[in-house]
């Protein structure tokens, strides 16, 4: 029998640090498991994307697929274990082509007010493969794009970039 004049025993702050402590690293795995968040590194997607900025990038793209204007991260074609920030540009079955710092998708000019500067010396003509993707960055003469290593397989595409985590001054979401 229990004496009501005895205080009720709480549950020790132990359990409750332990409890918390589980939640935590369940939520910390979880995450981890479903979106990826590297750090940019270089100019190429200036202004958007600055040296150091920490994105967001979520996974589920494949399932829904890219569409012209996204910002993406992907594996380097010439060496998959780096990856890239690019816009995709051209999706599969479109004519793309660059010249004179001046884009046309399947014959329309595209307004593009994310480039920080052009390359008026780069041209480009070509049809995007069944399965494939053509990207460019946006500051496209420090960019190394599609017009450097060709189109980019579906299965090097890891996911779109919606947020800016990091630094505080820049959260938010991408245009």
């Amino acid at each position: 029998m229990i004496d009501p004049a005895l205080p009720r025993r709480r549950p020790r702050l132990g359990r409750r640090l332990l409890s918390s402590v589980r939640t935590s690293l369940f939520l910390l795995v979880a995450y981890t498991l479903t979106f990826h968040t590297p750090v940019v590194r270089g100019s190429s997607m200036l202004p958007g994307l600055q040296d150091g900025d920490r994105i967001l990038v979520e996974p589920w793209t494949d399932l829904f697929g890219y569409e012209r204007g996204d910002v993406c991260v992907l594996r380097y074609p010439l060496d998959p274990t780096v990856d890239y920030v690019k816009r995709v540009i051209g999706l599969p079955g479109d004519h793309v082509v660059l010249g004179g710092g001046r884009l046309w998708v399947n014959g329309e000019l595209v307004d593009e007010p994310y480039v920080e500067s052009i390359d008026p010396g780069a041209y480009v003509a070509t049809v995007v493969d069944d399965g494939h993707y053509f990207v460019l960055g946006d500051n496209r003469p420090r960019s190394s794009d599609s017009r450097e290593f060709g189109q980019v397989a579906g299965e090097l595409m890891r996911g779109r970039v919606e947020l800016r985590m990091w630094p505080l001054s820049r959260v938010g979401f991408l245009n």
